[in-house]
């Protein structure tokens, strides 16, 4: 691995912890890139990053690999920006946004991005990463071929740029409507514009893409008034284009529509001279967009902005303080800020969103969120929050149920961002988030509703094959590509469900959900000791390749891995497999086989540094598994096999994580097993214990008390815990209960070099 080209630092904050310093944005997926260095504040709406490409979704009429680098919009190898967009997702396997490309340009005005190889021949412009700079809540790079130093800041809502443009006559800022992250010529639907005067301009963009129906809204305010403006629409297809032809739009006309526009704005400038753009975006109005920018950055004092932003990184990174090596440091501090990026804010000042309904609804006693990349991060990222962002969980799953409540089919979130659900992979794990949170007492909200919401998804009969898993107990391999992963991870939700109406004294329910929590022993074949495919006979599928992850009835994964998950009851699993000795031999070939390349190869995702053996650890099915090794004979296997994934995934590079990043649930994984803990089974109040590399550790918790971990005698060598002590008392179990880090209790790892 290529180590990380370190970025100027500039000082930071007064804080005298200054823990800024030691997140780097520019970390990211393996090989790929998938996260973005640009300016944000925490959860905020506005993602403001450099997109390094233009590549399209579609080439020749078929899926363009390639666009998969790109799924952030940044890619570290890249020698050139097409411009700042102002939203983004951080380390996702699929994508959408980038929303409002804005680029600053100097000469001959040009309308086209131009070319990787040529960038001269466009707006976009060479850079070294010598001259860029990444840090949370602000981004500067020189663009070389114009002689433009960008600088990026952002609020929750607005992003802030400031462009020291040299001495000319014929300077520019391109808004580029048509840009967008996983674009293809009909993903946007409309754009609007209306040049209000010289120095703001408001509208809206809708877009047909991962999420089918959204619209966004936006006000851009420029520092100094534009001398002329124009735009140039690339649409073609048009057949009825109406009167508005008595007009000359391309040139200072103040109201534009259409698909495909690109509008320009021109200055004079003198050296140097600073050109500031404010961004505000709304998902209900043009007004509210104009309401963001007003209230949340009145002025133009761009430093007070950024110090405004790192100030509020400052604060959520300082809930939890280390001691270890500055590497670790590095990476660990890093990740939080990957865990704090999403899910994010979706509603204006005033309170108002933009429903699943389309409708305008106002958050009354909660904030709104988005970004509910669910399949990956119930399983630690949420269970993060329970701990470090307990208002803020809960406010998330106040978001859901209202998505719930708007939503026409009745169901839960799947995969949702800007109200749209995506219905992107398997599984119903909402109902995992809501569970935990209330069985954990971090939401104490409708809990009648919440188990209402989460029985009527689980009994969506046409959803996802749930209509045979409900009266088959498994999903036939003829009725879904996906058959086994979905009736596995149907059977922990509905574990997940039974522990919500158990904590709600609903006996009747609980029973229910726990009989179809056992689902997962009928995709179990006990002659191979394998999870797979079932026929609609009853029979199991012949000839079943354990190792092959296509064709097998399973989605980011393969038998070897998904055969281990039931998290919900790995007795049960190990007593199936043959008893401790047996399931821990299992362990062990998972994690000592070689998986040749040609069962990764088609794998967009993976590459070969994300795998250990054939554990994945890329992908999330298998992140638990590591830990399993805790309801076996050799707890210590755990605690060699953690810190060696710490240690291997996790690098202060460029691309420095095994795999996608998935909204923060990679980064989630890290935090956990760095502190020696970890929740195998969301919906529980038990956290596992492995073995932490931090020295020391304190976590400010939102009541006001702090939970300390220390690790003694702790070392690279000294991987083993000898004895662990809550509170001067022995763990028996290799567990904690959740009250017990509420409650700000000190848990002691007495760490050695021998298992």
């Amino acid at each position: 691995m290529k180590k990380l080209l370190l970025l100027a630092l500039i000082p930071i904050c007064s804080n005298a912890q200054n823990l800024v310093r030691y997140v780097k944005p520019i970390i990211g997926t393996q090989k790929m890139g998938h996260t973005y260095p640009g300016a944000t504040v925490p959860f905020g709406a506005v993602q403001l990053s450099p997109d390094t490409d233009t590549i399209p979704y579609e080439k020749n009429g078929k899926y363009n690999g390639e666009v998969y680098r790109y799924c952030a919009g940044y890619q570290y190898d890249d020698k050139t920006i097409v411009g700042f967009s102002h939203t983004h997702f951080s380390g996702t396997g699929h994508s959408d946004l980038g929303d409002f490309l804005v680029m600053p340009t100097v000469g001959q005005l040009q309308m086209n991005p131009g070319t990787a190889s040529n960038p001269k021949t466009g707006f976009r412009s060479a850079f070294s990463h010598q001259n860029e700079t990444a840090q949370a809540g602000y981004y500067k790079v020189k663009l070389d071929d114009d002689n433009i130093l960008a600088e990026l800041t952002a609020s929750t809502r607005v992003g802030m740029h400031r462009y020291a443009f040299p001495e000319s006559k014929e300077s520019h800022i391109i808004l580029d409507l048509m840009h967008g992250i996983y674009n293809y010529p009909d993903k946007n639907t409309w754009t609007y514009v209306r040049v209000v005067n010289d120095t703001l301009i408001t509208g809206y963009r809708q877009t047909h893409g991962w999420a089918r129906t959204r619209t966004v809204y936006f006000a851009m305010a420029f520092s100094k008034p534009f001398k002329s403006y124009g735009q140039k629409n690339f649409e073609t297809k048009q057949a009825y284009r109406g009167f508005w032809r008595k007009f000359n739009q391309d040139d200072n006309f103040p109201e534009i529509a259409g698909k495909q526009i690109r509008m320009h704005f021109d200055f004079e400038t003198g050296t140097n001279e600073k050109v500031m753009v404010k961004f505000a975006l709304s998902p209900v109005s043009q007004t509210n967009a104009l309401e963001n920018m007003r209230a949340e950055i009145p002025h133009w004092d761009f430093d007070r902005v950024k110090s405004q932003a790192q100030a509020a990184w400052e604060n959520e990174l300082s809930k939890v303080t280390i001691d270890a090596p500055e590497d670790d440091k590095i990476n660990f501090y890093t990740a939080l800020y990957h865990t704090f990026l999403g899910p994010t804010v979706y509603q204006d000042v005033n309170g108002q969103y933009k429903g699943l309904d389309q409708e305008v609804h106002t958050a009354s006693g909660f904030t709104n969120y988005t970004t509910f990349s669910l399949w990956d991060t119930y399983r630690a990222l949420h269970p993060w929050f329970n701990i470090v962002q307990p208002k803020r969980n809960a406010d998330m799953v106040q978001s859901m149920l209202a998505h719930y409540s708007q939503s026409t089919l009745k169901m839960l979130p799947i995969w949702s961002h800007y109200a749209n659900d995506n219905w992107c992979m398997s599984g119903y794990h909402a109902v995992s988030v809501i569970a935990d949170a209330i069985v954990k007492g971090v939401y104490k909200g409708d809990v009648r509703k919440a188990l209402e919401a989460s029985v009527a998804t689980a009994n969506k009969r046409n959803y996802e094959g749930i209509g045979f898993y409900t009266d088959k107990g498994y999903i036939p391999s003829e009725k879904s590509g996906i058959s086994v992963s979905n009736t596995l991870e149907y059977a922990y939700d509905d574990w997940a469900i039974a522990q919500l109406a158990k904590k709600q004294g609903d006996e009747k329910t609980a029973a229910e959900f726990l009989k179809r929590s056992g689902h997962w022993k009928n995709q179990f074949n006990p002659e191979t000791r394998f999870m797979q495919e079932r026929l609609d006979n009853g029979s199991f599928k012949a000839n079943a390749d354990v190792m092959a992850t296509h064709g097998q009835g399973f989605i980011e994964g393969n038998s070897w891995n998904y055969s281990f998950f039931v998290p919900h009851d790995p007795d049960a699993l190990a007593t199936a497999m043959g008893g401790k000795k047996k399931f821990r031999q299992r362990l062990d070939e998972l994690f000592s086989m070689h998986l040749p390349d040609a069962f990764f190869a088609e794998t967009e995702d993976i590459t070969r540094e994300g795998i250990i053996g054939g554990y994945v650890h890329g992908n999330e099915p298998a992140h638990h598994v590591p830990y399993l090794y805790n309801w076996t004979d050799t707890p210590w296997k755990t605690q060699a096999q953690v810190r060696k994934i710490l240690k291997m995934q996790y690098q202060n590079a460029p691309d420095g994580l095994g795999g996608n990043d998935d909204c923060g649930q990679m980064s989630a994984w890290y935090l956990f097993s760095a502190l020696g803990f970890y929740p195998v089974a969301p919906g529980s109040d038990s956290y596992s214990l492995g073995s932490p590399f931090v020295k020391s550790a304190q976590i400010k918790l939102e009541n006001g008390k702090v939970f300390f971990v220390e690790a003694v005698n702790q070392s690279d060598r000294n991987v083993y815990v000898k004895k662990v002590l809550l509170d001067g008392k022995p763990v028996q179990n290799l567990q904690i209960k959740h009250a017990d880090i509420t409650a700000g209790s000190k848990l002691v790892f007495y760490m050695t070099n021998k298992p």
